[in-house]
């Protein structure tokens, strides 16, 4: 794995850490290169703990959620960038996917992550999902020589919200997580302003791990992650 390369897009700083910041572990830790994409920092929606402070400002908080995000994701050997195209509401523009897609050229993902195309209680995950799904379109064209630069097609998944069941989740890939569940912690210690989730989080490893084991009969997995995977995966053999 060790030519592999894995974008992970998440609508706010913070989205790839409870989601898949485990498989981003073991991504790296196989050898692979991966980067973590912010469409925004979730500085109005999602860091509720900073705005608790008085005199507290937008950008002081896009300040810290930066920091947070970067230092998470080295927690797991990722690279962070952030577009900080505003959340709540999170609307990309044509400027934000040509630029989103530039990026994907020129980082040529063998595999991309990002939000499931249905969230009934989070607007900026939806929007997120239409964004890297057209970008992701736009990279590799239709197949054929273009008129631009193209890269080759990536495999797309999508990784679990929040609660799954009302947002048409159903996995198909798992990944076991539990050789590198500590790194995975340390990310999410990372986040500081959204310390609410973290407990949440590990209780929800748990759970996947338990039902890794069931699919594998293997009793060695005790954390995962839960993706569903959008197009086939192409093999030699069965």
């Amino acid at each position: 794995m060790s030519n592999r390369r894995m974008m992970v897009v998440g609508a706010h700083s913070a989205d790839f850490v409870w989601r898949a910041a485990g498989a981003v572990a073991c991504h790296t830790a196989a050898g692979g290169e991966a980067v973590v994409v912010a469409l925004s920092y979730g500085e109005r929606g999602e860091s509720g703990k900073l705005w608790e402070e008085p005199g507290q400002t937008e950008d002081n908080v896009k300040r810290i959620r930066h920091a947070e995000a970067e230092k998470a994701a080295g927690a797991v050997g990722a690279r962070f960038e952030a577009l900080d195209l505003g959340d709540y509401p999170l609307e990309p523009g044509k400027e934000a996917i040509d630029r989103l897609a530039e990026m994907m050229r020129g980082f040529a993902p063998n595999v991309v992550l990002t939000h499931p195309e249905k969230d009934p209680f989070n607007p900026d995950h939806p929007a997120a999902h239409a964004a890297v799904a057209k970008a992701r379109l736009l990279t590799s064209g239709a197949g054929v020589a273009s008129g631009f630069r193209t890269a080759p097609p990536s495999e797309f998944l999508v990784f679990e919200p929040h609660q799954p069941e009302l947002c048409g989740f159903v996995p198909t890939v798992y990944v076991d997580i539990s050789a590198v569940f500590e790194q995975k912690v340390e990310a999410m210690s990372a986040m500081q302003a959204q310390q609410y989730l973290q407990d949440y989080y590990r209780q929800r490893a748990d759970q996947r791990g338990n039902h890794a084991r069931k699919v594998t009969g293997d009793s060695g997995i005790r954390q995962a992650e839960a993706f569903h995977r959008l197009l086939p995966n192409v093999v030699g053999a069965l």
